[in-house]
């Protein structure tokens, strides 16, 4: 160091020591900040942290004039500021000597005769206690390598772990260790020579430091686990879907593992089970003595693991789950402003009447149907701009985001032109070679990603998030585009949009009136809370006093002179957190949506094209796949039972009496395990035949059945043939 004259290259001491070759220079940076004779004259970037390297130079010749009161060798270039002291140091021999380095204000420096000390009270000065940081014993004495806190009467600290707690925390998250005290302990501390970094802390700084929190637990750990993929298998939004406790979180089940009929419905392991019932905090329900009981409710299957003998549930029964979803909110005592916004005595009422329940869901789930098919239609009239010039996309399955934003941004790619798929990492390939099958479980992958990127926010019902970086690199609107032409190139719907998203889009942000279930950061949606729910005009003024930094950085502050002004607060708020905020990535993923035509589309319907944005697929029924496929005309099927066959399967397949689910027929005639928003191109089509075995013809979308004498023949060949088939491909 041309300072100290010292090689010693110890950050923790001395500061980070640098070497800028092209001027024949290194110096530590403690030692340049608390140099007596120089000062920051530079932007920046400008030299050595803004220190000029002429003034540098300078500040070299000033101090080769002085000698160090420690070592007695020339080169001193720290002075003590104290009136009338005349004593010069190296950075390091001050160390050594316990002098004191105030990194604040004007940086100034302080001999061993003339340092700052702390303040003990009498009582203080005896005994010891634990340094709150390494937890060994620390005396109560006044020593410099003794600190107190001056927030909190008992804690000590080491003045070399409180300065590597510092450099490890920060500016922002430096603060006492037992009272949390942040601007009077750096205050203090500054005072008394720790170097606090302006800098966020270390942890933030390392990249992916947070991975393993979001890795959730996948694994099934019911004793009879009936998935065929084993326990670590799970597929979302099917009877193999992983379900954690709902206590917890550190055990799984499969949906159909333990009877569940819905991913909604709650399930506790039997560790959190057995806890309960120790504590008299668990009971079982009473049977009811109206029209629903005990089995109908669908409790009983949430404690109990199913017998061997019980027939796993089908991915497509829904219907359970929606009857007891009233019952379920009267049992847990709902405030009135839940999502049905209905007073109790008409939740109650509901609850007692499955019937209506049961009528009212199937109306909704035909409606839409019809809306799913409209958005068929109409994405099928935007694939005419599709023409047959080939556009060929390489993707890494392992990182579908970056590649796939090089392929869409790439100068030959166009929406219109048709898209080929080729996975560059073999490992992760589609379960089948066809360039329809390639497309399809690209454009999955990618609505997956997107759904859990940070350009949203939520839970299920998602909002565009504020990503500065994404905004300034344009990632809305590709966010847009992908989603555009994913819809009309037969890739599936996102399926993630909450309501309000959508109502922007649409309609623009101007007219919608956001809801706090929009609001996802957590400390945002607890203060609109609070205000939201004040029963008192002081202790709303109280809560807006207490808030007030963010309600004004917000531009919601308003005078409140009435408790009723609360309302109006909570909508400002609303708007501006949910809408306001992220108007800009809006209007640029309303760029991208525009693409194809897409957006045109969905102003002009915007209740079909809210069926496929704003809601998952419709799980797979036999109704559907029986509507899905035409029988072709050639199939002499007079004299034969194929159709009865056909149709006995996928009830059983529904029925959870075949190892084969309608995905896998699905992945099995069309390498797509679901339908696609815009349907299937061809249309698939069965045809019974004289063959031994099924044949599934994915470049046709056509299944060819044998011809058999029993069902029991019938069924044996078809799971036989799709689950080899499938094992082998997925091998």
């Amino acid at each position: 160091c041309v300072l100290c004259g010292r090689t010693d290259d110890c950050p923790e001491k001395y500061g980070e020591k640098r070497t800028f070759v092209e001027y024949n220079l290194t110096v530590h940076y403690y030692c340049l900040l608390m140099s007596s004779g120089i000062w920051q004259r530079g932007e920046e970037d400008e030299g050595v942290d803004g220190f000029l390297i002429t003034d540098i130079r300078k500040e070299v010749n000033r101090a080769a004039k002085l000698k160090c009161n420690i070592c007695k060798k020339k080169g001193a270039s720290i002075g003590c500021v104290a009136p009338k002291c005349k004593r010069s140091y190296h950075f390091p021999c001050g160390i050594k000597r316990e002098c004191i380095f105030q990194f604040m204000e004007d940086f100034r420096s302080y001999c061993w005769e003339h340092k700052p000390v702390q303040t003990f009270i009498d009582e203080e000065s005896r005994g010891a206690s634990q340094c709150t940081i390494c937890l060994d014993l620390v005396e109560h004495l006044p020593a410099y390598t003794i600190l107190k806190s001056p927030c909190c009467k008992n804690a000590w600290f080491h003045r070399e772990c409180l300065q590597y707690q510092a450099l490890s925390a920060g500016i922002f998250f430096f603060r006492c260790t037992v009272c949390n005290n942040k601007d009077k302990f750096q205050k203090e501390m500054l005072r008394m020579g720790i170097y606090i970094p302006e800098r966020d802390a270390s942890w933030e700084l390392e990249e992916n430091a947070y991975q393993d929190l979001l890795q959730c637990y996948q694994h099934c750990d019911i004793r009879r686990c009936l998935c065929k993929k084993g326990r670590d298998y799970n597929e979302p939004d099917s009877k193999w879907e992983i379900k954690r406790c709902q206590c917890c979180g550190s055990r799984g089940t499969h949906l159909a593992c333990s009877s569940l009929k819905s991913w909604e419905q709650n399930w506790e392991c039997i560790e959190c089970r057995s806890i309960f019932a120790k504590s008299g905090k668990y009971s079982r329900k009473k049977k009811r003595s109206l029209a629903t009981s005990e089995k109908t409710d669908g409790t009983t299957c949430l404690m109990e693991e199913p017998s061997p003998k019980t027939p796993r549930q089908s991915s497509g029964s829904q219907r359970s789950f929606l009857l007891q979803s009233p019952k379920r909110m009267y049992q847990n005592n709902l405030s009135p402003c839940s999502h049905l916004e209905l007073p109790s005595s008409n939740r109650v009422t509901m609850s007692l009447s499955p019937l209506m329940l049961n009528r009212n869901w199937s109306l909704r789930q035909k409606h839409l149907r019809e809306q799913r098919k409209e958005v068929c239609n109409i994405l099928k009239e935007l694939k005419v701009q599709v023409n047959t010039k080939t556009t060929r996309l390489n993707i890494n399955a392992d990182d579908i985001w970056n590649s796939a934003l090089k392929g869409f941004r790439q100068r030959n790619f166009s929406p219109t032109n048709t898209i080929e798929i080729n996975f560059t990492n073999c490992t992760n390939r589609p379960k089948t070679d066809t360039s329809a099958a390639s497309k399809h479980h690209f454009f999955q992958l990618l609505m997956l990603h997107l759904q859990n990127s940070s350009l949203f926010e939520g839970s299920s019902a998602k909002n565009l998030s504020l990503d500065f970086q994404a905004v300034k690199e344009n990632l809305y609107f590709e966010a847009g585009k992908m989603i555009a032409v994913s819809l009309v190139h037969g890739g599936p719907s996102p399926g993630f949009f909450s309501k309000t998203l959508f109502d922007c889009l649409v309609y623009g942000p101007e007219n919608v009136k956001p809801a706090l279930e929009d609001v996802a950061d957590v400390d945002v949606a607890q203060t609109i809370k609070m205000i939201k729910y004040a029963n008192s005009l002081s202790s709303l003024q109280s809560t807006i006093h207490d808030c007030y930094e963010f309600l004004a950085a917000a531009g919601c502050l308003r005078p409140i002179t009435a408790l009723c002004d609360k309302n109006m607060l909570v909508n400002d708020i609303l708007i501006h957190h949910v809408i306001k905020r992220i108007i800009s990535p809006l209007e640029s993923f309303r760029q991208g949506l525009k693409t194809l035509g897409v957006l045109e589309k969905m102003q002009m319907h915007p209740d079909a094209f809210s069926s496929v944005l704003c809601h998952k697929p419709e799980r797979l029924s036999a109704e559907t796949i029986c509507d899905l496929f035409t029988i072709h005309p050639s199939s002499d099927v007079k004299e034969v039972k194929g159709a009865d066959f056909w149709m006995g399967y996928l009830q059983d397949v529904e029925s959870g009496e075949s190892v084969v689910t309608f995905e896998d027929i699905l992945l099995f005639v069309t390498g797509s395990p679901s339908i696609p928003s815009i349907g299937f191109d061809p249309e698939p089509t069965i045809k019974f035949l004289r063959i031994r075995y099924p044949i599934g013809n994915r470049l046709l979308n056509s299944l060819e059945l044998p011809i058999t004498k029993t069902y029991q023949q019938f069924k044996n060949k078809m799971e036989l043939t799709i689950r080899n088939t499938l094992r082998v491909e997925s091998e």
